[in-house]
C-alpha cells in the first residue's frame, strides 16, 4: 500500500500535468481548485527531494569516508539536516483541516447579556476587523443587525485573503478556524450606574467560504422572500422591499440580509454566507469522527460554555482551551491576537501530530 506520501507526491505529479493541459483553463473555477492545491503540495514535494538529495550524498560521504576519515565529519552532519528534515515533512504530513487555506465568513452574535452582550459583540467584530487589517486581509460585512447602543445583535464579515496564500502558510480560515465558540467578558457594563461587574456571552462563528464549485445548490430548493428593511440606513433601506430571506428548504437554514440597497446585491450576500453554512455542514457530515473539533464552535450562547473569557477589572485575557493567559487586554482588542492564536495553533498541532502517531 502507498505510504501518505507517496500517494502525495503521485497526486502533485498529476495535477501538474492537469495544469499542463490548456482545456483545463477553460474552466477557471477548476483551474483555480487545482492551482491552489498544487501551491498546498509544493512544500511537501520540495522537502521530499531535499531528503532524497541528502540521502544519496550521505550515501557517497560514507563510500569515501572508508578511503578517507576526513568524510566522517560530513557525515554526521548531514545526518542531522536528514532528521531536521524528516521532522519537518511529518509536521506537514500531519493531518489537516481540508479549508485550511480558503478563505472565510465570521459571525459574531450576540448571547447572554442583552444590551451589554450586543456592545460585546461589537467589541468582538472591531478586534477581527483590526487584526484582519494588520494581517493585510480585506474584509466586507456582508450582514449586520445593529443595537440601540452601537453594539450588534449579529454580524457577519468575509474576510479575505489579498493574493495567493503562500505555500505551507494557512489562510484566513485556517488562521481564524480557533475563534469559533463562546467569548465571555467581565466588566462594568456602561448601563451599569451602580458600578457592579456583569459577566455577559458573545458566539463566535468562523465558516469557510465556498466557491460555487463547492457547493451545488439546486435553484429548486431555495425559497425566495422579500420584505422591507429596518433599522439604520437612508431612505431607500427603509423604504423599498430591498431586504431578502433565502431558506434552503432541504436543510432549514435560513439567511437574512439587508445591509445594502440593491435587492440583487442582498440575494448575493445570502447566498454567500447560505453556501459557507452549506460547506461546514457537510464537512460534518463527511467527517463526523472529526466533529468534537467542529463541536467546539458552540452554537448557543449559554456564557457558561466558554472558549475565552475577556476579564476587564483585571486586564486579562484567558483561553480556557490551552490554558493560556496574558495581560494585555486592551491591546488584544485592538487586533493583536497573534499570541493567542499561535498558542492555539501550536496546541493543534501537537493534539494532529499525537493523533498521526497513533494511527502508525
Amino acid at each position: 500500500m502507498p505510504s501518505a506520501l507517496e500517494k502525495l507526491l503521485d497526486e502533485h505529479a498529476v495535477i501538474e500535468k492537469r495544469l499542463a493541459d490548456p482545456a483545463v483553463h477553460n474552466d477557471a473555477a477548476e483551474a483555480r481548485a487545482l492551482g491552489r492545491r498544487y501551491a498546498e503540495l509544493a512544500p511537501v514535494v520540495d522537502l521530499a527531494r531535499e531528503i532524497d538529495q541528502a540521502n544519496g550524498d550521505l550515501e557517497t560521504a560514507r563510500e569515501l569516508a572508508v578511503e578517507d576519515p576526513s568524510f566522517r565529519a560530513e557525515m554526521a552532519d548531514l545526518e542531522t539536516a536528514i532528521q531536521d528534515r524528516r521532522q519537518r515533512l511529518r509536521t506537514l504530513l500531519a493531518p489537516t483541516d481540508p479549508d485550511d487555506g480558503r478563505d472565510a465568513i465570521l459571525e459574531v452574535k450576540a448571547g447572554a447579556g442583552g444590551e451589554e452582550s450586543a456592545l460585546f459583540a461589537g467589541d468582538l467584530l472591531r478586534m477581527y476587523l483590526r487584526y484582519a487589517e494588520r494581517r493585510g486581509w480585506k474584509t466586507e460585512i456582508l450582514e449586520a443587525n445593529p443595537s440601540d447602543l452601537g453594539g450588534y445583535r449579529d454580524v457577519s464579515v468575509a474576510v479575505k485573503y489579498r493574493g495567493h496564500v503562500p505555500p505551507g502558510q494557512p489562510g484566513v480560515y485556517g488562521r481564524l478556524r480557533f475563534e469559533g465558540g463562546v467569548h465571555r467578558v467581565q466588566r462594568v457594563p456602561v448601563t451599569e450606574s451602580a458600578g457592579r461587574i456583569h459577566t455577559s456571552a458573545a458566539g463566535v462563528l468562523v465558516m469557510p467560504e465556498a466557491e460555487e464549485v463547492d457547493v451545488q445548490i439546486d435553484p429548486n430548493d431555495l425559497r425566495i422572500d422579500v420584505f422591507r428593511s429596518s433599522g439604520p440606513g437612508g431612505q431607500s433601506v427603509n423604504t423599498t422591499d430591498s431586504a431578502v430571506r433565502v431558506t434552503h428548504v432541504p436543510t432549514g437554514v435560513v439567511v437574512s440580509c439587508q445591509n445594502e440597497k440593491s435587492q440583487l446585491q442582498n440575494k448575493e450576500s445570502a447566498l454567500r454566507i447560505l453556501r459557507a453554512r452549506l460547506l461546514t455542514v457537510a464537512r460534518e457530515k463527511a467527517e463526523s469522527e472529526k466533529s468534537a473539533a467542529r463541536a467546539s464552535q458552540v452554537r448557543t450562547m449559554d456564557r457558561s460554555d466558554k472558549v475565552r473569557t475577556y476579564n476587564f477589572p483585571e486586564n486579562r485575557i484567558a483561553d480556557h482551551r490551552v490554558n493560556y493567559k496574558a495581560h494585555n487586554l486592551e491591546a488584544v482588542l485592538d487586533g493583536d491576537l497573534d499570541d493567542v492564536l499561535d498558542a492555539l495553533a501550536a496546541a493543534d498541532l501537537q493534539a494532529r501530530l499525537a493523533g498521526d502517531s497513533d494511527d502508525d
